[in-house]
């Protein structure tokens, strides 16, 4: 019954927050971007919230619980990094282009309605898949939680987040959001560290994983690479798998429509550049606890459904109280993901694919209308759909990896890149890895690790941008607006960048703390006991080399922001000579 009365006093609680927030809304520009006036916590809180969905809690958690922790902390270590360096490569630019959606920077940057149309489409289509997943996602939590049916928690969510997208847009979206990252942040850390204490700290739960039998090795680096359900059979297939799909999700941190699109709304370049360096620690800190969790659950039960195994250790190890905080807290991330992308969704839909209104008020009561039949559609779908968390979120993530990943990046970079270039790029690599993904699903197709769906459409989307860009030629129009974007804002200069370089030293600071938490915890402890359960000497090797990995990653993600801040900064003071 507590746990009914959280869930539906959170749901009650969101509603009203979101739809305050509409107050605020004054003009299109209020209701598709926040006005462009969020502070580093909201854009920190909106990009948290943003990616880490009941995907995340559920599915992602559910497969360090199936015997991956580690395998996902490398994956982690890498995608991450993505997300500064996302920033610093492309969401910068893109705040600078003042665009109100993403496919619009395209169709700005390209000067082409058709690109930004396609973009559009892509937006919608691979947008309403990650939708579906992390809706339905939100329905599990629901019923397992109140026992009520699956269909009524997706409705109750459903009507929630859609009534207020509907009056305040993307206000209502980064407040909701930032209150979502601070209660789930919270349970994370909570639940973690009690489940952790629970059961002998660290060295305890190395200890109990290297002890049981269910699934072997599943406290080595590799994870369970024996037996019927293991998903690698190999040390090197483990490793292949997370450095691919690691460089996948920095691809999709970087560029994808409901990471990069929050940068529109910040207030200036260093708020994305902060935004993004503090959102990286987040999310390391939470793959360290989260991964070590899901396995650790294996202590008390070994045979549970994955993608349930949170909810199971809410529900019957923590104390009322802190179950209460964590599952309810689950819960927001997933409403907070669910209200992003059925945002983006409308908006796009509206703004880059139907013909463009006339008129505030015409634009904004079109954007309203593409929210709720996007809202409608996806209902329906997440209804009838069978649920598949985690299968679903990381199918519909790598379809922008192979799309926007290339064009977003050479948007910036390259000056060869043309409109039918981008137009072929976003075409093929979409479509191409929707193909081979359904292929294989459907088992008409087997690909080894190394050449993931992802990988091969990323190549081919690649490969028809170039042929493509050379059988057209760059216009004008796009050689100044590449040369636009170029041009760094220098206003004020000094003060913010003060702050930011700080910022940049935390995020290096993190890094080293990170490293030295992973090898005194987890590779210390292994090593302590490897002779007593026969643990090789390359596993134990393995594991400082992870704890070593995650912690350069975030130093060197830090590393590069400050440097980037010192040649802005160096930039302004020249421009400020010249005058």
């Amino acid at each position: 019954m507590v746990y009914t009365v959280a869930v539906l006093f959170s749901l009650v609680g969101y509603f009203i927050i979101g739809n305050l927030a509409g107050r605020r809304v004054k003009n299109l520009d209020d209701y598709l971007v926040a006005g462009r006036n969020a502070p580093t916590l909201m854009i920190l809180g909106t990009l948290v919230a943003s990616y880490l969905s009941t995907s995340a809690f559920l599915g992602e958690t559910g497969f360090a619980y199936q015997g991956y922790p580690f395998v996902m902390l490398i994956f982690a270590a890498i995608s991450t990094a993505g997300c500064l360096l996302g920033a610093l490569v492309f969401g910068r630019y893109l705040r600078r282009s003042e665009a109100m959606t993403v496919p619009e920077f395209f169709g700005k940057r390209f000067a082409s309605r058709r690109v930004q149309m396609i973009a559009g489409l892509t937006t919608v289509v691979g947008l309403g898949a990650y939708l579906l997943g992390v809706m339905q996602g939100a329905g599990i939590m629901f019923e397992e939680l109140t026992g009520l049916p699956y269909w009524t928690g997706l409705v109750l969510v459903w009507l929630t987040y859609t009534s207020f997208i509907l009056y305040s847009g993307s206000q209502g979206v980064v407040l909701t959001d930032t209150i979502m990252f601070l209660i789930f942040s919270i349970a994370a850390v909570g639940g973690s560290l009690y489940i952790i204490s629970d059961l002998g700290g660290w060295s305890g739960v190395i200890e109990g994983l290297l002890a049981q039998r269910d699934k072997p090795d599943i406290a080595l680096w590799h994870g369970v690479i024996e037996g019927e359900g293991a998903a690698f059979s190999s040390p090197g297939e483990a490793l292949i798998w997370g450095l691919t799909l690691g460089l996948v999700w920095a691809t999709v941190l970087a560029a994808s429509p409901w990471q990069s699109s929050r940068y529109l709304m910040a207030r200036n370049e260093h708020v994305v550049m902060r935004s993004a360096m503090l959102t990286a620690v987040v999310l390391a800190i939470f793959y360290a606890l989260m991964m070590m969790t899901g396995a650790a659950i294996n202590l008390y039960d070994p045979t549970l459904d994955g993608e349930r195994a949170m909810v199971w250790a809410a529900l019957n190890v923590l104390p009322v109280w802190l179950g209460v905080v964590i599952l309810t807290g689950v819960f927001a991330a997933g409403l907070s993901s669910c209200s992003t992308f059925l945002s983006i969704i409308g908006f796009s839909l509206a703004h880059d694919i139907l013909p463009a209104s006339r008129g505030e008020r015409s634009a904004m009561r079109a954007s309203r209308i593409g929210v709720l039949a996007a809202g409608l559609v996806a209902l329906l779908l997440a209804l009838f759909q069978p649920p598949a968390v985690m299968a679903v979120v990381w199918f519909a993530a790598t379809l922008f990896a192979s799309s926007w990943g290339p064009v977003a990046l050479m948007s910036i970079w390259s000056r060869r890149i043309t409109a039918a270039g981008a137009s072929w790029g976003l075409g093929v690599g979409f479509v191409g890895n929707l193909i081979l993904s359904l292929m294989v699903q459907a088992e008409w197709l087997s690909l080894p690790v190394y050449l993931h769906p992802v990988v091969l459409s990323t190549l081919a989307a690649l490969a028809a941008i170039v042929v493509a860009s050379r059988l057209s030629s760059v216009s004008q129009a796009e050689r100044d607006y590449l040369a636009f974007l170029h041009r760094s804002p220098v206003q004020n200069e000094h003060g913010w960048a003060l702050v930011t370089r700080r910022v940049a030293v935390v995020t290096m600071l993190a890094g080293v703390g990170t490293g030295l938490f992973l090898w005194w915890q987890y590779a210390d402890s292994l090593a302590t006991l490897a002779a007593r359960f026969a643990v090789t000497e390359g596993a134990v090797t393995g594991a400082y080399l992870l704890a070593v990995g995650c912690g350069t990653m975030l130093v060197i993600a830090g590393a590069v922001g400050f440097w980037l801040v010192r040649a802005r900064r160096a930039e302004a003071a020249s421009a400020s000579m010249s005058k």
